[in-house]
């Protein structure tokens, strides 16, 4: 599936930059293109696999860390942990919207 979808991505790329059709058929796909990705379903899903990204994210974090654990260079600790610092107060209002 992900291959089909890059597939159809990369065809219409092409499509939309060697067409011929002019400057009507490129408004009338950008158009298009608008309407998908306003559609509430299509918002919902992208939210959905950022937040399963986010999570995968967060497993392969855990998991590399206890391998790795104290042998990363200082710098690169404490560049992880003002992230972590940061993120902290924003971990709420991600992956939500009003759709």
């Amino acid at each position: 599936m992900r291959y089909r979808l890059t597939f159809i991505a990369g065809l219409a790329t092409g499509y939309v930059l060697g067409a011929r059709a002019g400057r009507e058929r490129y408004e009338q796909l950008c158009k298009a293109a608008r309407r998908v990705a306003q559609n509430p379903a299509v918002r919902n899903s992208a939210e959905s696999v950022a937040l399963t990204g986010r999570d995968m994210a967060s497993k392969a974090y855990g998991t590399v860390s206890a391998k790795v654990g104290d042998r990363l260079p200082a710098s690169v600790g404490e560049r992880i942990r003002s992230l972590r610092e940061q993120r902290e107060g924003d971990e709420n209002d991600w992956g939500t919207s009003n759709t």
